[in-house]
């Protein structure tokens, strides 16, 4: 308890030096670390040269950083006030791809803001928590048996979603309800509701299934048996896997990796990243790279145990749940344990919008850490 006033009077007076000194610097310096794995690798994707890939991740890494650091001395009230306008203005841009979105691989998913080609789904998973940690922050254990009151964070989650779907985005659609479901369950969502929903889905998938996309059935398919089409839908799965098992043990080396130079390896770059790093450094290597985004991911959930209010924990909850969802679904897709589906390793594939909104939800992150011990009911200053 005298810690927790200490924090909290702390917090009320400090300025910008302060926080300044009080972001967490050694996770800072975990990121900078994914990102030079990333950098390493888009250098071999590029044919051992900076160009094209290498040098622009390098870039954004560097505006993503000024932009996350920004974030983290944000006051955390500001963001928890500004948190359902940050909603709307996602949902807005989502309407505005459906509307005049850039087409790109068979889908409508970006929108051009001057030299930035934003997909503002990705943006939207952050906003998304941030305005379910704000509806939740404050719930009493009687408020959040009462149907009613989760009925609007439902509804918040289900409009992106279903704009995402529509692009078509099936991945991340699905992502954007696990990351509301994982901030549900740490706002304290009776388990039975979960249990009712899980079988819901059981029941509706099938019906699902007949409403998808020609191509989605066929990754569902070949994910079942790559085999059927080794030339067409499973030729992606079955180079990634023939490049994982060949990098061995130890790799074959840094440039040396045949299925990604000799361009069997497809999208190498993106979604393949990992493959390209499994197959130069091995086993070794990719389970180095594996615990370098394990740290990143404990750190989130470390912000949630050390925050002192409702709205910063469920924050990292949902961020951090955010964080492994990409890392999982990347790693799971290019190892054949779940359908292939367009999802970039974060901080190492190539892509300016994955990037940018990744270290704004880090800033984010940051911020909840940095204010830990703010008092959410004085307003931003206050103190």
């Amino acid at each position: 308890m005298i810690f927790e006033r200490r924090l909290l009077l702390r917090d009320r007076g400090a300025g910008v030096l302060e926080k300044f000194w009080r972001i967490p610097w050694l996770f800072v310096l975990l990121l900078c670390g994914v990102a030079a794995v990333g950098y390493v690798a888009l250098y071999s994707a590029g044919g051992g040269a900076p160009e094209p890939y290498a040098q622009r991740h390098a870039i954004r890494f560097g505006f993503g950083l000024v932009v996350m650091l920004s974030i983290a001395m944000v006051d955390i009230r500001l963001i928890q006030r500004f948190a359902w306008l940050g909603y709307v203005f996602g949902v807005g841009l989502l309407v505005l791809v459906e509307l005049h979105g850039r087409v790109g691989g068979g889908a409508q998913r970006w929108i051009n803001i001057g030299p930035l080609q934003l997909q503002p789904s990705e943006l939207m998973k952050i906003l998304l928590v941030v305005a379910l940690a704000s509806w939740f922050h404050r719930a009493s254990w009687e408020r959040m048996g009462n149907p009613l009151f989760l009925l609007p964070p439902l509804i918040a989650i289900a409009i992106p979603a279903a704009l995402i779907f529509k692009q078509p985005n099936l991945g991340n659609a699905l992502i954007t309800v696990m990351i509301g479901g994982a901030v549900f369950f740490a706002a304290g969502v009776r388990l039975w509701k979960f249990a009712l929903v899980i079988a819901a889905i059981g029941v509706l998938a099938p019906i699902a299934y007949d409403h998808l996309h020609d191509y989605q059935k066929a990754r569902i398919t070949t994910f079942l048996d790559p085999e059927s089409d080794p030339l067409g839908a499973g030729y992606n799965i079955i180079q990634s896997k023939i490049a994982l098992g060949s990098g061995g043990l130890w790799g074959k080396g840094f440039l040396q990796g045949t299925q990604g130079h000799l361009n069997f390896l497809p999208e190498k770059q993106t979604d393949f990243i990992f493959t390209m790093i499994a197959e130069e450094f091995g086993l070794v290597g990719a389970l180095s790279v594996l615990g370098l985004l394990a740290a990143v991911i404990a750190f989130g959930f470390l912000v949630a145990v050390v925050s002192r209010h409702q709205f910063g924990r469920l924050l990292a909850v949902g961020l951090a749940t955010n964080y492994f969802l990409y890392v999982f679904v990347n790693v799971a897709m290019v190892t054949g344990t779940i359908p292939v589906g367009g999802v970039p390793l974060p901080l190492i594939s190539h892509g300016g919008s994955a990037m940018l909104t990744t270290m704004v939800g880090f800033g984010v992150l940051m911020s909840a850490y940095v204010h830990r011990g703010a008092d959410l009911d004085a307003g931003p200053g206050d103190g």
